[in-house]
């Protein structure tokens, strides 16, 4: 329960904060901040075709982006909400020390999570998306954990608990994309090909915990 109130500060921090900026806290996306990703764009391509992952998906990604923009602090609300309640969770965000989860760090997080909904509907796979799925990994690994937000968390996300996330993160979303009137069968699209994008992107936040040449 303490968690979970600790989470619901964080949310009402960050609405006060994103009315005073435009960009979320520690967002690189498409800058020069952004180192260039190891794995290249036709790695990605092979790793696509390995996952079914077709031009299809890529439409109906799209699809989803008119029907989410307006519901992404709904959807983190509910996505907060689970993480909140779920202790191996929410220890990734808690004090190092105290144990004790971390407002701050995690309202600048939830910024930031609501531009990766958005990014992960553009679908556009181009060299800045590409290199920002390897600051993502670093951010999550002990090379940059903390490091954006100057948080005093622990120092790594265990690897396991991130493709773990692709069933709750796209099972909760799935409500949301029914809301807007589309067909069932659009919503059965749009949310197959989240599954799809969501999985990849967590595998390729995996490279920064493999030694050179596993990945």
């Amino acid at each position: 329960m303490k968690n979970s109130i600790i989470v619901l500060v964080a949310i009402l921090s960050l609405s006060i904060a994103q009315a005073q900026t435009q960009k979320p806290s520690g967002y690189t996306y498409g800058t020069k901040e952004v180192a260039k990703s190891p794995f290249t764009l036709e790695e990605l391509k092979l790793l696509q075709q390995s996952m079914l992952f077709t031009d299809e998906d890529v439409k109906y990604l799209k699809m989803s982006k008119d029907i989410l923009k307006d519901q992404t602090n709904a959807i983190l609300d509910v996505w907060y909400g689970f993480v909140g309640g779920t202790p191996q969770l929410v220890y990734f965000f808690g004090n190092k020390t105290t144990g004790k989860p971390e407002g701050e760090y995690l309202a600048k997080v939830r910024g930031r999570f609501e531009a990766w909904i958005l990014n992960t509907a553009d679908a556009n796979y181009n060299q800045d998306w590409l290199n920002y799925q390897y600051e993502i990994g670093l951010r999550h690994y002990t090379t940059k954990k903390n490091k954006t937000d100057n948080a005093k968390s622990v120092p790594v996300i265990n690897y396991r608990y991130i493709p773990a996330l692709t069933i709750p993160v796209t099972t909760t979303l799935k409500p949301f994309l029914a809301k807007k009137g589309a067909s069932a069968e659009d919503v059965e699209k749009m949310y197959n090909a989240w599954v799809k994008s969501v999985l990849m992107q967590s595998i390729l936040w995996g490279q920064p915990y493999m030694k050179k040449g596993e990945f």
